[in-house]
């Protein structure tokens, strides 16, 4: 069945309209139509079975029928990623969303290319893949800051995954005897961190530096193995 995120409160009862985009989607791609039914979420209300109360001429609106779902949480993991090209950046979030990562922020590191960053895209690739993969929430993505700025801000409760290319311990070993909890995951970008970057990286009491395996990994290739180590070792994959 169709999944859409709102941002409305939902209750039985409730009147819910969905954007002019979403209701084109419904109607237009979808051909739904009065009484046609689909999944709402919006991340604090759990999901709701809706049907299609009104076709109006700009748009649909929808009235909440029951909860299916109560809400649920992901484990409390973010990931930090270097700002790549676009298509690795977009692979990024999608994927990150998809392993239920429960927050997304870009950095930009020393060897950074600078380059724009449309964040109202990745907001929409966000919500697309909690959509389609049965999330309950929508990853937040935070823009770009720099990446001693973040490090200068930290909670120390937070332990960081260091993806570090110059090695490391292996990854599942070394998160396992660092424990469950609250994490951040860092990828770095193209031509990996500088020299600086990796010695105040590795001198941080919150640090694990871990190693990604022999092979050089792509940003958009790391963060989604990374996150898959992390689920495996000590997030909800363990459990």
């Amino acid at each position: 069945m169709i999944r859409l995120y709102v941002t409305t409160e939902l209750s039985p009862g409730t009147a819910v309209a969905p954007t002019l985009d979403q209701s084109r989607y419904l109607t237009q791609v979808m051909r739904l139509k009065l009484g046609d039914e689909l999944m709402v979420f919006n991340g604090r209300d759990g999901e709701w079975r809706c049907s299609i109360a009104e076709v109006l001429k700009k748009g649909v609106l929808l009235r909440a029928e029951e909860q299916v779902r109560p809400q649920s949480t992901v484990p409390d993991v973010h990931l930090l990623i270097a700002v790549v090209k676009k298509s690795a950046l977009e692979f990024a979030v999608e994927k990150a969303t998809e392993l239920g990562a429960a927050r997304i922020g870009l950095v930009q590191t020393d060897r950074t290319q600078v380059q724009h960053v449309r964040m109202d895209r990745l907001d929409a690739i966000a919500i697309e893949s909690a959509e389609q993969t049965g999330r309950m929430d929508v990853p937040v993505v935070d823009a770009p800051r720099r990446l001693a700025e973040v490090l200068d801000g930290w909670d120390g409760s937070r332990r960081l995954m260091f993806c570090d290319e110059t090695g490391g311990e292996p990854a599942i070993a070394a998160l396992q005897a660092a424990g469950d909890g609250s994490w951040a995951i860092l990828i770095g970008p193209e031509g990996g961190f500088s020299p600086d970057e990796r010695d105040r990286l590795r001198a941080l009491p919150f640090t694990t530096a871990v190693s990604l395996g022999p092979r050089v990994l792509r940003a958009d290739t790391a963060a989604t193995t990374a996150l898959t180590l992390w689920q495996a070792a000590v997030g909800d994959w363990a459990r």
